[in-house]
């Protein structure tokens, strides 16, 4: 991620919790919990331009009224004080891919939302020589045969890394390292599934977090900011004491199949898996620096999702 997609996408999420403050003190006690990464996020926004604020701060504003719509809870007038806080970063790393948290201590009741400025991906995971990511994503470390398979791949990025070459000086890149890279990567997926019929249930929880959300992205050429409903465990879109959301949520199904994973076709640096229950992801791999280190990243985006992950694109209006 660049450094200005970097200080857009906190100051996004700055405009979205300070919008969600100000719309839900007109209906209830609120409070933004102050943090270092509050304060981060705060920062980016000061130094940010005029028109991008005027178009975050629409973007927000659009978001927050459909957030009330599905959650009524966020509004219904009670004697406590409703929190607003941003996650950690590091939240994202353990497990938990929402940036902020909307809490209601009394009533034991909190929901998340995941913030994106023009962007889709759903996790950046990387692959190393001694970076276990069986373990990691699904609780199942990679076999023998896996770390077999990448060490003389590595040992070919490490010698170019000692070398300090840059990935563009490498004469073929994509059949030297991404191509040998994705098939143990592949090979170890299907060996695990073979083995574990749980894997596809928790591929998916890995790739979208261990806790329900709702997903905000601001697509600014378009001037809509679409909301999904990643509602896998039942708890979104609960009902106040006295008003029901105006849009119901469905709970999505996990799936319980692999069905095919594959290399894209005339691609070398990307592969699809495709799962039951209408599941569908895409992994590129590719080199997150311009001189050769010994790992590489993953850009996981969801190609395909169930029917009953509802996406809303909601129209900006004027703040």
């Amino acid at each position: 991620m660049s450094n200005q997609s970097n200080v857009f996408g906190r100051a996004y999420e700055y405009i979205c919790i300070e919008t969600l403050n100000e719309e839900i003190n007109k209906h209830r006690k609120s409070s933004i919990e102050e943090s270092s990464t509050y304060e981060i996020a705060k920062d980016c926004w000061n130094i940010i331009d005029k028109e991008t604020k005027e178009n975050f701060k629409q973007s927000a504003l659009t978001a927050t009224y459909s957030i009330f719509d599905l959650e009524p809870m966020i509004i219904e007038k009670g004697q406590d004080c409703l929190i607003l806080k941003m996650q950690k970063d590091q939240e994202g790393e353990i497990g938990d891919v929402r940036d902020i948290i909307i809490i209601r201590n009394a009533e034991k009741w909190e929901i998340g939302l995941s913030i994106k400025h023009n962007h889709f991906a759903v996790k950046h995971s990387r692959l190393g020589p001694k970076l276990d990511f069986g373990e990691r994503w699904y609780g199942i470390k990679c076999s023998d045969e896996y770390w077999k398979d990448i060490e003389p791949i590595f040992e070919f990025t490490n010698s170019q890394k000692e070398l300090g070459k840059k990935w563009s000086d490498l004469e073929d890149k994509e059949n030297d390292v991404y191509v040998p890279l994705l098939n143990a990567f592949i090979n170890e997926i299907k060996r695990k599934n073979d083995k574990h019929s749980d894997l596809p249930k928790k591929l998916v929880e890995y790739l979208l977090g261990e806790f329900d959300f709702y997903k905000v992205i601001s697509i600014d050429n378009k001037k809509i900011t679409q909301i999904q409903t990643y509602n896998l465990r039942g708890t979104l879109n609960k009902p106040s004491k006295k008003e029901k959301p105006k849009t119901i949520i469905p709970i999505a199904k996990l799936p319980t199949r692999i069905v095919n994973i594959d290399f894209k076709p005339e691609s070398k640096n990307t592969i699809e898996l495709y799962m039951n229950e209408g599941w569908q992801f895409s992994f590129r791999i590719h080199n997150a620096s311009t001189y050769v280190e010994n790992s590489l990243k993953f850009d996981i985006q969801i190609v395909g999702m169930p029917t009953s992950i509802i996406s809303i694109d909601c129209k900006w209006t004027d703040a």
